[in-house]
């Protein structure tokens, strides 16, 4: 029986650890993540499917520590697999395994390297990611690619929408290549880092909005950092607000036909039971869920709250 030590967390996690199960190998140890107290965790524990299963699990804040890597090395493992686990792993840890060390990604690489890919490809607008299977080096997404399976992300997906096809996109790929990774004969192409970028982790206060931006450039925000992620950011006269789903007007209502004085704030109008916001460039997003201080209001109430409209955006 092969024998694997997995490092996992989130849904890829917990899917690929399984895929691993339901082929056949032997999970000798998984280590994964305490969840964070100022993080909403609106994903699977991959800690509860290991004691599911009775397998050791462990949650160590170094995986790279010496008494962590004797422990694996002890268990001479044929393979170590890193699924959504948020740690770089040591060259002398990835050096352990037999047959490889191989981490699953969240992005077609070499596009999207590196932390929240999924949230950057719909930031950046693409109508394609997907899941690759590649050897783990030194450089952080930088092997040789094994395999990979592509999704679509359609003009409205959120984050999270595109992130549920991604984890069936990684359970996909492991399962269609785990034959061949036991018996010696998957696939090992080198990636050509020139044709892709490296993106870091990203912050809360990344997702304010720039109302002088494009009305699709604001969408994309939106929709990258929709709930369960901390949602955009901006103020709706003057009072603090999140706008957490938005839809791009295609013929803006006629108010918005010529472009307001360079300058001019955007705002906020209620247009037949619609919230309709102005961007640049006489472009307009529906508004579909909005919250101010930290309450969710719809259109009907917005008069009583804050008065006759319209209302500024931004400061």
């Amino acid at each position: 029986m092969t024998r694997a030590v997995v490092f996992a967390y989130h849904n890829v996690g917990v899917r690929c650890l399984k895929t691993l199960l339901a082929g056949g190998f032997d999970v000798a140890l998984v280590l994964t993540h305490e969840d964070s107290p100022n993080e909403q965790i609106w994903f699977d524990r991959v800690g509860a499917v290991a004691a599911d299963y009775g397998i050791p699990a462990i949650t160590p804040e170094n995986p790279n520590c010496p008494e962590i890597v004797q422990r694996i090395h002890d268990l001479a493992p044929d393979f170590l697999f890193s699924f959504y686990y948020r740690r770089m792993l040591s060259p002398e840890l990835l050096a352990i395994a037999r047959h490889g060390a191989l981490n699953l990604h969240g992005s077609l690489l070499p596009k999207y390297r590196g932390r929240a890919p999924v949230n950057w490809a719909v930031l950046h607008g693409e109508t394609e990611t997907g899941a690759t299977l590649h050897y783990m080096t030194a450089k952080p997404d930088a092997g040789d690619i094994v395999a990979q399976t592509a999704v679509p992300i359609l003009p409205d997906d959120t984050a999270r929408e595109v992130f549920n096809k991604i984890t069936v996109a990684a359970e996909m790929t492991l399962h269609r290549v785990l034959p061949a990774l036991v018996n010696g004969t998957a696939p090992r192409l080198p990636q050509d880092l020139s044709q892709g970028s490296y993106f870091p982790g990203r912050k809360p206060e990344d997702g304010r909005i720039d109302w002088n931006w494009p009305a699709i450039r604001i969408h994309n925000l939106v929709r990258a950092v929709a709930p369960p992620y901390p949602g955009t950011f901006t103020t709706v006269a003057g009072q603090p607000a999140r706008i957490l789903r938005t839809r791009v007007v295609l013929s803006p209502p006629p108010q918005f036909d010529s472009p307001p004085p360079r300058g001019h704030p955007s705002v906020l109008t209620e247009i037949s039971g619609r919230l309709i916001a102005s961007c640049a460039s006489s472009e307009a997003l529906q508004i579909l869920a909005l919250d101010i201080s930290g309450q969710p209001v719809f259109p009907e109430q917005l008069t009583d709250r804050l008065g006759p409209g319209p209302w500024r955006l931004g400061d």
